[in-house]
This record gives structure tokens, C-alpha cells and sequence, in this order.
């Protein structure tokens, strides 16, 4: 019987270690506090292999591109004299007074054309596998709305450093508003004569159109999370998936996130943004941002009530495209019609660009 004693002692030891032993680190508890209290495992939930390559991360770039545009932009700031007067030369001390203000601005210019070519690229990307069908018209349209205030930001950008392109930018603006009457009055001067409109664009661009780009990122991405990543359409659904958790997605998005930043970071070294003299009223001899240039020979060939059309139409139809691509199909070759308008849509603001590049070199 004593034989048998130390062994029963032996076991029981074991048992009462055994739980001792499991028990979670301390920076695992720690973890889990934060957890309990912030919600962050949230972010785990299940994520399908196709939506870890380049082109389904394209949305998680244009995120990258938008923070690396609010840390540039909020440095900055902190330089920049949003008046008419001074605008011009606050601009120019910051790149050549400012510890790292001329790298700065640089990345702040070259990441702005990033999320612009990401966003485009990215709603591409979802209009060509139909990730906007039902359920999901909802985040087509908060996704180009994003898009629309980020066309907007960079017109506003292009305004506030108040060199003659810039100035150039803003006549083309005060045009448009009068076209619109009483709805464009918030884009004149004439709203109010105790704040310049050069303020009131600072404002537009540092405060409006980004909060407005943050709460409908959120929203974006809560139904992200609700209605889970579109299926791929080209690829069958296995009987047995075993996806892989969002934050895993995360790691390859921030992956990606760094080589973007580093060739943007080249970008701001070796091709760094000119900034033209203090403008002069009554001449035009500017070009815009290729990103303008699909309306820029518009307004030649049919005045300036063009921009605010062909605007109007290019977004007012890709804000309707789940209104009209309804049909259950979602393989690119069965999509026939819609894939049509968007190729013809596409050739035409091509070839548009391709003509003043070539024709109009320098401006008007």
C-alpha cells in the first residue's frame, strides 16, 4: 500500500500543476485586457485566399496612401499661411527653411496622385468582377463617393499653394460656380467678404474632405466586415474553405504598404513638385494635373459650362453603375453591355488625356 503512495502524491502534484502551467503570460493577459475593452480580435474574422493578392489589396494601398497623406499633410500645416498674400511664399519656406519640408511636400504631392491611380484602379477592380452586385451596391457607392472627394482634395491641394497654376485652377472653379447659381455660392468669394476663399479652401482641403473620406472609410469598412469580402468569380467555392483571418490580410497589406511608400519616397527626392511663381490675374498659360486633363480641351471646344457636365455625367454614371448592371452574371465575358460602356468610357478620357499631352504641352 505505501508503494503506491508516492505515485498517487506524483500524480496529484501533476494535476494541480498542470493548470498552473496553461495559464497565459503576462503579456497575453495584457493583451486580452486591451481586448476585453477595445474590441480588437474583431478585426479577425475570416478573410478568402483571393482577396490576399496585389489587385484585392488595392483598397487596403489607397488607405496607405491617405494616412501618408494626413501625416505629410498635418507637418505642413504647421508651416503654411493660408492667405492670398502669403500662401506663395509660405509654400516656398517650407521647402527650402523647413527641416524636411521640400521631402515632405514631396510625398504629400506624389501620394495624392497614389490614392488617386489606387482608388481608380481599385474601383476598376470591383466594377470588373461585379463585387458591387447585391448585397454590396451599398459600398459602390460610399466607395465612389470616396473617390469624388478625392478628385476634390486634390483640387483643393492645387489651389491653396497659390502659384499661377493654382489661381489658374481657381478661376475654372469660380466659373463652374456661377454656372450653378445660388448651389455654388459656398465656392465663391461672394458667401462671405470676412473670410478669403483661399482660407475657406484650406479648410475644404486640411478639415472637410478628409474628415468626410474618414467617416465614410469606417462605414466602408464595417460593411466589409458585415457582408465579408466578395467571392471571386472566376474561381469555384471549395466544400471545405479554410480562410484566413483579416489581421493575416492586414500583414500583407502593410507589406505592400511599405514598398509604396518607398517608391513614393523616391518620387519625392528625385522628381520634386515645382511650384510656379505668385500668380497673375487675367492670363492662362497653365496646364492642370493629368488627372484634369479628360475636361481640359472640353472647355476649349465647348466653354466652361462643359466641365461641370462631362463631371457630373463621369460621376453620376459610376455612382448608377449597380443600378445598372443589376443582372445575376458576374464573369466579365457574360457582362457584354456593361463592359462596353466602360471600355468605350475609358478609350474616350484615354485619348482625351493622350491629346493635350501631346497637343497642349504647356497650357492653354
Amino acid at each position: 500500500m505505501s508503494t503506491h503512495r508516492p505515485e498517487r502524491a506524483a500524480a496529484a502534484g501533476q494535476e494541480t500543476a498542470a493548470p498552473q502551467s496553461a495559464r497565459p503570460g503576462r503579456f497575453r493577459r495584457a493583451v486580452d485586457a486591451v481586448d476585453e475593452r477595445m474590441g480588437i480580435k474583431a478585426l479577425a474574422y475570416p478573410v478568402p485566399e483571393h482577396a490576399n493578392n496585389l489587385t484585392w489589396s488595392l483598397g487596403g494601398l489607397t488607405a496607405v496612401s491617405f494616412v501618408t497623406l494626413l501625416v505629410t499633410g498635418i507637418y505642413m500645416a504647421q508651416f503654411y499661411s493660408p492667405t492670398a498674400e502669403d500662401a506663395n511664399q509660405s509654400v516656398r519656406d517650407l521647402v527650402t527653411d523647413v527641416w524636411l519640408g521640400g521631402f515632405a511636400r514631396g510625398l504629400h504631392y506624389w501620394a495624392a496622385q497614389a490614392m488617386f491611380v489606387l482608388a481608380l484602379l481599385h474601383l476598376l477592380r470591383v466594377f470588373f468582377h461585379a463585387s458591387f452586385k447585391k448585397p454590396r451596391e451599398g459600398n459602390w457607392i460610399i466607395g465612389s463617393a470616396m473617390f469624388l472627394l478625392t478628385f476634390l482634395a486634390i483640387f483643393t491641394g492645387t489651389v491653396i499653394k497659390w502659384d499661377q497654376e493654382g489661381y489658374e485652377a481657381l478661376v475654372h472653379n469660380l466659373d463652374v460656380a456661377k454656372l450653378l447659381g445660388g448651389v455654388g455660392i459656398w465656392f465663391t468669394p461672394e458667401l462671405t467678404d470676412r473670410v478669403s476663399i483661399v482660407l475657406r479652401l484650406y479648410v475644404a482641403h486640411a478639415v472637410i474632405v478628409p474628415g468626410l473620406i474618414v467617416l465614410l472609410f469606417v462605414w466602408h469598412a464595417l460593411l466589409v466586415k458585415r457582408h465579408k469580402i466578395s467571392p471571386h468569380p472566376a474561381i469555384p467555392k471549395p466544400e471545405e474553405e479554410v480562410p484566413e483571418p483579416f489581421t493575416a490580410h492586414l500583414k500583407r497589406v502593410a507589406a505592400f504598404g511599405l514598398a509604396l511608400l518607398g517608391v513614393l519616397s523616391i518620387l519625392a527626392v528625385v522628381l520634386p513638385p515645382v511650384l510656379g511663381p505668385t500668380p497673375v490675374e487675367g492670363i492662362e498659360i497653365t496646364r492642370p494635373l493629368w488627372m484634369f486633363w479628360w475636361f481640359f480641351p472640353l472647355e476649349e471646344w465647348f466653354g466652361v459650362a462643359s466641365i461641370a457636365y462631362v463631371i457630373a455625367g463621369v460621376f453620376g454614371l459610376i455612382f448608377l453603375v449597380p443600378f445598372l448592371d443589376r443582372g445575376p452574371k458576374r464573369l466579365w465575358r457574360e457582362r457584354k453591355t456593361a463592359m462596353a460602356i466602360a471600355v468605350v468610357l475609358l478609350l474616350t478620357l484615354a485619348a482625351i488625356t493622350i491629346n493635350v499631352w501631346v497637343n497642349n504641352p504647356k497650357g492653354h
